[in-house]
Parts: structure tokens; C-alpha cells; sequence
């Protein structure tokens, strides 16, 4: 065919008009992705005049009449609620009937049992059907009357992910426009037809090789669906996404960390090495919306690196902060900053709660969240101001980190010891300690310095809950201890793990958990139980008086909720680390968890969903969702071993099939090669690693945080790994 020369103008010219109209959009997208409003002269922000008028008027027209109820009848959102509340107005379960909670479905949902998966998944109930979601990112839709699956979708991460800081795993699934949506490990975004599991779209959030990872479950509201990347120990540049939920094109985005141009950028250094572009505030938690307002709250995490400030000097803005933006523009309306530069890894991580309460006569519209500092900070959430009361102290200074000369500290009781006593000492540690001492916001340096909290917590991820009824706000932390020093570490690596020192759990030392009522009037503790191991699973609460809380050693346990007296519990057969919820099918309440173990909790392993309900019928029988044999890694690792040991990958490499064990079974809490890891000792540098025996003993019999494995693995696999441990790992620091 031939074309003329008027018809190739012609084209020619509509062709410069497309690329004219496309940059134009760009711009405009990248303007409305890049807005920062007006600066205010506080350590808080909050947004411009313009902003502040409409929040006032109470929401923009683009935000619909929405209705925040308490979760019923169904649990329909990862926190129960757009506000994250997780309480439940069901109430037939309660105090009176409590003793008649019995077990009435089980289903395995075919997991892998490898420790360096974490079963953390809020499952989802809409008309009457369960989604859950496997720390493998399968997900499931069950009967959730009878526990008999419909249909599954397992995505098959890829095995060589290796940007991912602490342990395999999702917080779930969330549910809208007939689509369920999942966040894959691999920074994917999956919409799957809700009756059927098919994949609608899927679309990459970002590149995994580079650090990212999405571990949190998703928020769906009004027609977007939003997700945040987790990465920070990686030197990622952390952000907040919007994508339509019908089409999975991305709508906006919100980066944590701004440009040295934009308001805040000041707070990083601008030089040559441009630590902002991977200075960490990743978002791994799922965000409350606030319909009246049109804002979404969430918070964001550490730094990077974690515990070296040297470089980068400022308060670091928007990492640890808590954080209100715009749900239909992404715009910034305000932040409020937890811990200013932060060099100890107490970065929020627990959802953000939202709330109405009357406090001295005024009703507030209120926001709670529990850091890892040990305390809950309360704040009004149309301004980001305190609610109770958070005082700026002054604070121990080290100018080699470059160290903030004031911390925010909020009136009110901590949840959890913030200093290290000489009392301490004497009751918990060795009789051979000799290091040097602290509290909350001590620096450190060359010199090991042991504090509390650590930085397993204070409040982790497992979600708090309020209680409208008590008025109480529960949190669930940990008491450790930890120390901490700082190195010279080499510089930033894309997809490399960039802390900028180790973290160091005290070898041997308690780890207790609480279970905290906060009185969120005052701030006060209304009542707490202490237990000798972290508590690690989130809450909760109902109209029944009970809250519910899960323990490491697979119990399930109702406390009352108004007391903190225990009144009930029931054992599974893994850790239960994750938080449960209740729903009602034909005019009766049902109770279900996820018990699959975690590997930073040092629990046993499963893949299952225990149901309860009252006068419960459950004979023992355990109803297979499993897909082949999925799941039953203890069998396949033990050919492993076989092949490896006596093939030539081992006489190739011998440590390779110790190697596979370790990245399975003991890399999340001990990092790669033995460093850095979350929840165990550097093993380059341990002592104790340095005797085979005793290497293998612990890995058979377990220690204070650390399970044991005798029933987990071989004993191909106990000498293989114990044997990369002892031979190799101790001496690669040499």
C-alpha cells in the first residue's frame, strides 16, 4: 500500500501531538505525585490553609457518604474496619458462655512448614466465605460455615528471593468490586475474580532485585486499592500507592522520603552520596481511612541504614513517622514524627488506629498507634496534634551520630520497660556481664551498649485493637533486651542488605511479652498480664467483654476484657501468631485463626485454621486444602540433604546442602551468613558457634527464643547445617 506525502504529514503531525499530550500528563501526574504543601514551624506538620478549610468543611465532594460501622456479622476488612478498630459487636460469645467455646472446622491449608515462613494472615469473611492467605502468598477461599475450600491460587514466588529481611510471609488479603486483592512477596499486586480465584490483573509494584517486597495486606476503598513496599534494611526509597481497583493502573504515589527540593528535604543531607534516594520509611501496614475526613493514616518504618546516623544527619523525615494523606489525590495533609533520627530500629510498625472518644467534654476525632518504643502516641487526626499530650525532651547526645538533641515523650504510661536496671542485671543476665548500660534513646558507637526496648519491640506488626465499650486501647509488645554497636559497613548496594551495623539479642536473656489495656483517656495502664515469652499475635476485642490473644505456644487465650482476667484457651498444634477474628453465619458467632507458627517467634510450625463456635463439633478430623504434596518440606529437605551429601553438589561446594537448610529453617532470625538477622546472635561472631556439638545440640534441643528443630528436621539436615555454621559461617568474619 502506498501512502502519500500529505497523508505521512498527516500522520507525522498526529504523532507530535500525542507525544505533546503525553508529557503534558506526565507532568501533571508527577506534579500531583510530587506535592508537598506550605511549611509549618513545628516538629509536627500538618498541610496548607486550603487543605485545613476543607478538612474542617469535613470531606472533599470526590469522597463518598460512607458509614464506619463496628465489624458484625461479616470481617470484611483486614482490621475489621476502615478505622483498624478489630472489635466486633457480636456478642453471643461472652463472658457467661465462654466455657462452651468448642473447635468446629479445622482445615490444613497446605503451607509450607519451613521455619523461614510466618503465618500472620487476618483472615477475610464476606457473605459467607473466608479468604486467607499463606505466608507462601497462596491464597484460599474456604466455606467459612464448614471449612471445605472453594478455590486456591498459588503464585509460586520466586525461590531466590533473597531482599527479604524477616522471614517469608503476607498480613492477607482484602476484598472489593467482586475482586480479592493480594500483595505478593515479589512486589506484585494480584486481583482475583472472588468467585472463582482467577487472576483479573496483576500489575509489579516494583523490583524485588532491588529490595522491595510487599508483605502487608492491601486496603480497598473507593474504587483504589492501596498498598505500601516493605525494604528499609535494603536501602529502598519507601512509598504509598494507589492503584484502581477495576484496572490495576496505578493512580498516584507518595514517597516517604522527599527530594532536597521539597518540603522536609532538608531534613537528609543533600551531598554526593544522595542518602535519600535510599533512606529507608518503608510502609508495611495496612492503612485506616477515615470516609469524613477523605484521609488514609498509616506509618512508616526505619531508616537506612539503621543504626548508623553518621550519615545521614537531620530528623530524617518521613521515616517513624505517622502519616495522613489524601485518599483520593495521595496529597500530604500532615505527619507526626516518633522518633526523630532514628538509630535504634524503633521505627511504628503497628496499624494505625482511628477512634471517637470524649475527652474533657469535647468528643475528639481521635488516632492511637503503639510504637516500638514502648508507648502508645495519641493524636487528633484531623491536625496530627497530640491528644493527651507528647513533650519534646532533651535526650543523651553523641556527635558521631550525628543524634537528635530531643525526642518526642508522650505523657503516660510505656507498655514496656525503657531502661535496663542494675536490678535487671542481677535477675536476668549472665553473672559474667560486663557491658555498659542504658535506656530509651542512648546512643551508641564502637562500644556495645544494652537497652531496652529493642528492636523486636515495644509493639511489632501483630495489630492492636479499641474497644468502644471499655474505652480501652490493647497492645500486645515484647520486653527484651538488646545491644547495639555501630560499624563501618561498605557502602549502599542495590538489593543488598544495608543496616550499618549488627543487631545483637542478649544470648540468653528472658524475652516476656505483654498484653496492655491503655486507658485512652489518659494514656494510663488500666491493667496488663506479663508472660516469660514476646506475645506475638495482635488482638481481638468484642462486644461479649473478651478480648482474644494468641500465644507462641499454640493457645489461643480470651482474657476479660475489662479486667485482664484469662477465662479461656484452647491448644493447636502450631504457634498462634496471627490475629484471629469472629463473624456470625445463620444467627451464629464463629471464631477463627490462623495457627502456622512464625519464625522470629521461635514457634512450631503448621498450616492450619482452627473455627470455634459455641458447643463446637469438631471430631478431629482435619479437612486437606493442600495442593499435591505442597507443603511437606521435612520430606523433600531430607532428599535434599541425601542428593547433596553424597552427589556431586557436594563435593562441588560442601556446605551447599547446609546452606539450604539454613536459608529454610534459620536465615530470618539469623540473617544471611549469620548477621543481622531479627530475632538471633551473629553467628560470625559467636563462641558458642564455634563447637560443633554445641551447634547441633541447640539445634536439636532449642534455647531461651530459639525452637527446637529435633522434630522439624532430620538428622542429615541438623548435621548439614550445623556443620556450615560451625565450619564456615564462624570463620568468614576471621
Amino acid at each position: 500500500m502506498k501512502i502519500n506525502a500529505s497523508k505521512m504529514l498527516l500522520f507525522g503531525l498526529i504523532g507530535i501531538l500525542v507525544i505533546i499530550f503525553f508529557a503534558f500528563y506526565a507532568g501533571a501526574v508527577t506534579k500531583k505525585i510530587m506535592y508537598e504543601p506550605e511549611e509549618k514551624t513545628t516538629r509536627f506538620s500538618i498541610g496548607s490553609t486550603n487543605e485545613e478549610e476543607s478538612t474542617k468543611e469535613g470531606k472533599s465532594s470526590s469522597q463518598p457518604e460512607i458509614a464506619v460501622d463496628y465489624a458484625k456479622e461479616e470481617w470484611g476488612y483486614h482490621g475489621g474496619d476502615y478505622y483498624n478498630r478489630r472489635f466486633s459487636q457480636l456478642e453471643d460469645i461472652n463472658l457467661d458462655t465462654i466455657k462452651d467455646l468448642k473447635p468446629e472446622w479445622v482445615t490444613s491449608l497446605g503451607a509450607s512448614l519451613d521455619m523461614k515462613f510466618s503465618g500472620e494472615a487476618t483472615p477475610i469473611v464476606e457473605d459467607g466465605v473466608m479468604y486467607i492467605a499463606t505466608a507462601e502468598n497462596d491464597v484460599l477461599a474456604m466455606d467459612a460455615k464448614t471449612g471445605e475450600k472453594i478455590w486456591e491460587y498459588r503464585p509460586h514466588i520466586e525461590e531466590k528471593l533473597d531482599t527479604v529481611c524477616c522471614g517469608w510471609t503476607t498480613r492477607g488479603v482484602t476484598v472489593g468490586e467482586g475482586l480479592v486483592f493480594a500483595g505478593l512477596l515479589d512486589a506484585r499486586l494480584v486481583a482475583l475474580d472472588q468467585k472463582t480465584g482467577e487472576v483479573v490483573w496483576e500489575t509489579e509494584v516494583a523490583d524485588w532485585e532491588e529490595g522491595y517486597t510487599v508483605t502487608s495486606a492491601p486496603l480497598y476503598y473507593n474504587g483504589k486499592v492501596y498498598t505500601g513496599v516493605s525494604g528499609g534494611e535494603y536501602g529502598i526509597r519507601g512509598r504509598i500507592m494507589a492503584y484502581d481497583a477495576e484496572y490495576g493502573h496505578e493512580v498516584w504515589r507518595w514517597y516517604t522520603i522527599p527530594t532536597p527540593y521539597e518540603k522536609h528535604g532538608d531534613t537528609w543531607p543533600n551531598d554526593e552520596n544522595k542518602n535519600w534516594l535510599h533512606g529507608g520509611a518503608p510502609v508495611w501496614n495496612t492503612p485506616a481511612v477515615d470516609p469524613e475526613l477523605g484521609n488514609i493514616y498509616f506509618v512508616t518504618g526505619n531508616t537506612a541504614p539503621d543504626l548508623d546516623g553518621s550519615k545521614r544527619e537531620g530528623d530524617n523525615l518521613y521515616a517513624n513517622s505517622i502519616v495522613a494523606l489524601n485518599a483520593e489525590t495521595g496529597e500530604y495533609v500532615w505527619h507526626f514524627q516518633q522518633v526523630h533520627h532514628d538509630i535504634w530500629d524503633l521505627d511504628p510498625t503497628n496499624p494505625v488506629i482511628l477512634f471517637d472518644v470524649e475527652i474533657n467534654g469535647e468528643m475528639r476525632k481521635a488516632l492511637g498507634e503503639a510504637g516500638k518504643t514502648g508507648w502508645i502516641y495519641f493524636l487528633d487526626r484531623e491536625t496530627g496534634e497530640p491528644l493527651i499530650g507528647i513533650e519534646e525532651k532533651p535526650v543523651p547526645q553523641l556527635a558521631e551520630q550525628k543524634t537528635s538533641p530531643t525526642q518526642p515523650f508522650p505523657v503516660g504510661d510505656s507498655f514496656v520497660p525503657q531502661q535496663v536496671t542494675e536490678e535487671d542485671i542481677e535477675r536476668d543476665l549472665s553473672d559474667d556481664f560486663e557491658g555498659k548500660i542504658g535506656s530509651i534513646f542512648t546512643p551508641f558507637w564502637d562500644e556495645p551498649i544494652t537497652l531496652k526496648p529493642s528492636a523486636f519491640g515495644g509493639a511489632n506488626w501483630p495489630p492492636s485493637a479499641y474497644s468502644p465499650e471499655t474505652e480501652y486501647f490493647y497492645v500486645i509488645g515484647t520486653d527484651a533486651y538488646i545491644a547495639l554497636t555501630r560499624h563501618d559497613e561498605d557502602a549502599y548496594e542495590e538489593g543488598g542488605m544495608w543496616i550499618g551495623s549488627i543487631f545483637v539479642p542478649v544470648t540468653d536473656a528472658p524475652v516476656r511479652g505483654t498484653i496492655t489495656a491503655m486507658d485512652v483517656k489518659t494514656n494510663k495502664i488500666a491493667w496488663q498480664v506479663v508472660w516469660d515469652t514476646n506475645a506475638y499475635s495482635g488482638v481481638l476485642a468484642t462486644a461479649g467483654d473478651l478480648i482474644f490473644v494468641g500465644h507462641n505456644d499454640g493457645r489461643l487465650v480470651a482474657f476479660n476484657a475489662k479486667t485482664g482476667a484469662e477465662v479461656w484457651s484452647y491448644k493447636m498444634d502450631a504457634g498462634a501468631n496471627a490475629p484471629s477474628i469472629t463473624y456470625e453465619i445463620d444467627g451464629e458467632q464463629y471464631l477463627s485463626i490462623f495457627a502456622a507458627g512464625n519464625s522470629l517467634a521461635g514457634s512450631v510450625h503448621g498450616d492450619k485454621v482452627y473455627t470455634f463456635k459455641l458447643d463446637g463439633s469438631w471430631d478431629g478430623t482435619v479437612i486437606d486444602a493442600s495442593e499435591g504434596t505442597k507443603g511437606e518440606s521435612v520430606g523433600k529437605n531430607e532428599e535434599a540433604v541425601k542428593e547433596d551429601t553424597t552427589g556431586a553438589t557436594a563435593e562441588a561446594d560442601p556446605y551447599a546442602a547446609g546452606a539450604s537448610v539454613y536459608e529454610g529453617n534459620c536465615l530470618s532470625c539469623h540473617g544471611n551468613l549469620g548477621v543481622n538477622g531479627h530475632n538471633g546472635p551473629n553467628l560470625q561472631l559467636s563462641e558458642f558457634a564455634e563447637d560443633y556439638d554445641n551447634v547441633v545440640d541447640r539445634i536439636k534441643n532449642g534455647g531461651t527464643t530459639m525452637p527446637a528443630f529435633a522434630d522439624n528436621l532430620s538428622e542429615e539436615e541438623i548435621e548439614a547445617v550445623a556443620k556450615y555454621v560451625n565450619e564456615l559461617l564462624t570463620k568468614l568474619d576471621e
